[in-house]
């Protein structure tokens, strides 16, 4: 039986009831995260590891009715692998890389729509919408397609084609706009209100960040502790801000101590918002005018409504957020294929790019457990 309570806004802490459609706080326009009653006799780290693997299998803190039977496509339980020839080149001992690239949809974006779409389903929802870089429309799609849910995706006309055609054949509608995600969600907002559809931003509804903070639990069911580095590319920011709430939960749960791995928020230096607002000291990061284009289109996002929570999560565990020039991403792609085998997207490239870097600075010392998520697979950017 899920643990599921309530909703709380994540900047003003306003309840909202869970059992009626959601979107953001009514209160102040903040994010609103899933709230569990911990006064239960909870599950030890060994009762979860015998159970079956996957997204579902920390049953007790998913806001799903169906438990470890919800509906999937087989999203969960990537493969955390140890990389050395990857962590010669770079200086480092124990690097390994958490390869989302093996989901549905071949994204980490299959994770938050496996929670958000089913939860959707048992709120009776029919029809759905959201501006997406690419990768989460796809998702959204498959999940529309396995649930019977009705799928409108608005994409910018510069995503790669593979993406848009694998939205397509998955049943979702697709209208290409001129500009990013943020000029997507605008011209979207408008057709949602008209039709009734339900809008899927990034945490603009409760549930996606559910989906993506198992990434975090499996961290610990993989390594039995928590690594002390976590390098993330941060577009939107769900699955940084979904892995730390994961780690406050395991704490609660008993599993883990007030120790919190050094989060890394990567981003693209023509599209930095994120790094700006934390080299500056703000709390909130002012949008990006002009994002420039590139090859990790899923970073180009010039602003996230949870900008306070990730700032918030890289300041508390002590870790840096990072900027990263074209050619260095790219570079970074290409390590990432020689010297670990895996054809990762240039959002992976880019992450192993600020592990050279930081390490380089003295920010990452040699024998650091540091784990780099890639996460997409590179030839649904066409290469």
């Amino acid at each position: 039986m899920s643990w599921f309570s309530g909703l709380a806004c994540g900047r003003c802490e306003t309840p909202h009831d869970h059992h009626r459609v959601q979107r953001t706080c009514t209160a102040c326009g903040g994010p609103l995260l899933a709230q569990y009653d911990f006064d239960r006799v909870a599950p030890t780290l060994d009762d979860v590891l015998a159970r079956r693997p996957g997204q579902h299998r920390l049953f007790e803190l998913s806001p799903l009715a169906g438990g470890i039977d919800a509906p999937t496509l087989g999203e969960g339980a990537t493969p955390l692998v140890p990389v050395p020839r990857l962590g010669e080149a770079l200086g480092l001992s124990r690097l390994l890389v958490k390869d989302e690239a093996q989901n549905p949809t071949a994204s980490f974006k299959a994770r938050g729509m496996a929670a958000a779409m089913a939860r959707a389903k048992e709120l009776g929802i029919e029809a759905v919408c959201l501006p997406s870089a690419g990768n989460a429309g796809g998702a959204a799609a498959a999940y529309g397609a396995m649930l019977g849910i009705e799928v409108h995706v608005y994409i910018p006309k510069s995503t790669p084609s593979p993406i848009v055609e694998e939205t397509r054949a998955l049943g979702a509608e697709v209208t290409l706009i001129d500009g990013t995600i943020a000029d997507a969600g605008r011209e979207l907002a408008p057709a949602a209100e008209e039709h009734g559809w339900f809008p899927l931003s990034t945490l603009r509804e409760p549930y996606r960040i559910e989906g993506k903070k198992v990434m975090g639990f499996e961290l610990l069911y993989d390594l039995g502790s928590l690594p002390e580095v976590i390098v993330y590319p941060t577009g939107g920011g769900t699955g940084l801000i979904g892995m730390y709430k994961a780690f406050d939960e395991m704490e609660r749960l008993g599993w883990i101590d007030d120790r919190r791995p050094k989060m890394i928020s990567v981003q693209t230096a023509g599209c930095a918002p994120i790094v700006r607002a934390f080299d500056r000291g703000l709390d909130h990061a002012p949008v990006w005018e002009a994002p420039q284009m590139t090859a990790a289109f899923g970073l180009r996002v010039p602003g996230a409504l949870g900008d306070f929570l990730i700032l918030r999560a890289v300041r508390d565990s002590g870790g840096a957020a990072v900027a990263i020039e074209e050619a260095d991403l790219l570079d970074g792609q290409q390590l990432l294929a020689k010297r670990a085998g895996i054809q990762g997207s240039a959002e992976g490239g880019a992450c192993v790019a600020a592990v050279r870097k930081l390490k380089d600075e003295g920010a990452i010392a040699e024998d650091d457990r540091v784990v780099v998520f890639n996460t997409g697979h590179a030839l649904k950017y066409g290469g």
